[in-house]
């Protein structure tokens, strides 16, 4: 049996144990407080498929997009230089509803301060297409000798359903700025190709129709 002294010895270190024990829990609590870091939200970005998180403006909710025209004097001496404007989408149809506000052009406020878009002027006579100005498909490229589609990842393809008029040398250049600019501000979309209403590179000048 343990004499009294070694009882009185184990007794003595059990309340040693006891009272240090609140003290290593709050160390080990601190320590892990100490290594944990806030958790940041990201916010979800528009894309050409899903909706972004919603926005509201001017008293609308909806879904913030960007819109690139134009701008004097700026453009006037380089045809790629482009600028965007905001504008709030009501569905998830981000990319057709921006280029879509592209052909709308500028607002006057913004057209007094330069914006502008040879866009709408070009496009003339009845779509091909139901009505619509245009089309836009995704994930693919589409050949313009013979027509044929293909699975190509990150690619949108921007058909006219309307004719293409285009008033001088540097308009298409201009306008491709525009169109690939309010495009490529979607994640999913990486690289366009634009073809005009027959199926053709727009603003071909080579006639080659390598695009």
């Amino acid at each position: 049996m343990p004499t009294s002294t070694a009882r009185h010895k184990g007794l003595k270190s059990l309340s040693l144990l006891l009272a240090l024990a609140p003290l290593t829990f709050i160390a080990a609590c601190s320590a892990t407080s100490a290594s944990e870091e806030p958790t940041s939200t990201a916010t979800l970005a528009p894309t050409a498929t899903a909706a972004a998180s919603p926005t509201s403006s001017g008293g609308g909710s909806g879904i913030e997009v960007k819109v690139f025209f134009s701008k004097h004097p700026e453009t006037d001496s380089n045809v790629q230089a482009v600028f965007a404007v905001k504008r709030v989408s009501p569905t998830s149809g981000v990319a057709t509803y921006a280029v879509q506000q592209l052909i709308a052009g500028p607002t006057a406020a913004e057209k007094a301060q330069g914006y502008f878009t040879e866009l709408p002027a070009s496009l003339t006579g009845a779509s091909n297409c139901g009505g619509a100005d245009f089309q836009i498909t995704l994930n693919t490229h589409i050949d313009p000798h013979t027509g044929t589609p293909s699975t190509q990842t990150g690619t949108a393809v921007l058909k006219f359903c309307r004719a293409t008029q285009l008033a001088g040398d540097l308009v298409g250049p201009r306008i491709r700025a525009e169109l690939d600019a309010t495009l490529k501000q979607f994640p999913t979309i990486t690289k366009t190709q634009i073809l005009t209403n027959t199926g053709h590179c727009f603003d071909d000048a080579s006639g080659q129709d390598n695009c």
